[in-house]
């Protein structure tokens, strides 16, 4: 008698939690594009993200099951503290200790970009993840095997039946959730959009306000409105590194003009994302000032602005590399350093 009493007492707990599950409506996640951004480029309908979508993204990019050696999660190299970045890496690490060849790019604001990765292999968020994903030198990982690990998850059995209408664990739901991940990972709150909305917090320095002056002279006709990106593909000069031959931009389009062309970064929280430039070489932005002052190399495909009045890079003096780097500084977004809804834990 005392068993059959426990049971009826545990029944109605697993009923509840059926019908909670059953009856659970996905709550749709508001997306407000801030007044100093640009409009979106990501399209909104066709992978509205919803509160459970999110979430499975979340967990898809914290997992490392995902990857052949079960360590490797997206979230190994894009570390929130550092930015989504891999801070100290010169360029990204993946299963076995494979080393690529580019440094981890930051992944802030990828709703308002048009094209991924530095050479622009992709231009759809959504496919974005099927390229680290499938690397053999970043995480290796197989669909078949991974849509089997996720099928035999109580979790995941669970977030993808909410999360989608049709319910189905496969590649495009996995891709889609990822997608909305991504979509929700926006940098607005820095010190310097506070200032461009005339909010409480947003007081730049005189030092601070001349490196915006200058900023918007010598370097915003790349780093581009408050995105500070233009989204274009450049070759800033950079000597070119004969062991690996990086090619850029060329790899995808076979266009001669491409060659040694890499997609210009968003400068956002770029205090945090240490070392610089598409392979790391560059460890300091100290260094970055003085590699566009003095380091700047010719080559058929140079941007013209770095080779303007017959003169190659940004000339600069020491005031104005320290007014700059001031500057650079306000675009730190702590709020999103530390948020919560991006955390692993």
């Amino acid at each position: 008698m005392k068993a059959i009493y426990l049971l009826l007492l545990i029944l109605p707990f697993f009923w509840s939690c059926t019908d909670e599950d059953d009856n659970y409506e996905n709550i749709p996640l508001v997306f407000n594009v801030p007044s100093n951004f640009p409009p979106l480029a990501y399209d909104l309908k066709n992978n509205p993200p919803t509160e459970k979508g999110f979430e499975l993204g979340k967990k898809l990019f914290y997992d490392g099951r995902l990857a052949s050696d079960g360590i490797v999660s997206c979230g190994f190299c894009h570390i929130q503290a550092d930015a989504f970045t891999h801070h100290g890496h010169t360029v990204s690490h993946g299963v076995n200790n494979e080393v690529g060849t580019r440094n981890t790019p930051p992944i802030q604001n990828l709703a308002y970009q048009t094209a991924f990765m530095y050479d622009g292999a992709t231009t759809h968020l959504d496919l974005q993840p099927i390229i680290p994903f499938t690397s053999p030198i970043e995480m290796n990982g197989n669909f078949s095997d991974v849509i089997i690990m996720m099928k035999a998850d109580q979790t995941y059995q669970k977030l993808f039946k909410i999360a989608f209408t049709d319910g189905q664990i496969n590649a495009e739901n996995m891709l889609k959730a990822l997608g909305q991940f991504m979509v929700m990972v926006t940098s607005s709150n820095s010190r310097f959009d506070k200032f461009r909305r005339n909010e409480a917090g947003g007081i730049l320095s005189q030092q601070e306000q001349a490196g915006y002056t200058l900023f918007n002279q010598k370097c915003a006709s790349c780093h581009a409105t408050d995105l500070f990106t233009d989204n274009s593909f450049r070759n800033n000069g950079l000597q070119v590194n004969p062991a690996i031959n990086d090619i850029g931009r060329y790899r995808v389009t076979q266009l001669d003009q491409d060659v040694y062309k890499f997609k210009v970064p968003s400068l956002r929280n770029i205090e945090k994302t240490a070392p610089y430039m598409h392979d790391g070489r560059l460890f300091t932005l100290e260094a970055v000032m003085e590699y566009y002052n003095s380091g700047v190399v010719n080559s058929n495909t140079l941007d013209p602005l770095l080779k303007a009045n017959g003169k190659l890079g940004i000339p600069m003096t020491e005031v104005e590399k320290t007014q700059i780097i001031a500057f650079l500084k306000t675009l730190t977004d702590s709020q999103y350093l530390t948020d919560k809804r991006f955390s692993e834990y």
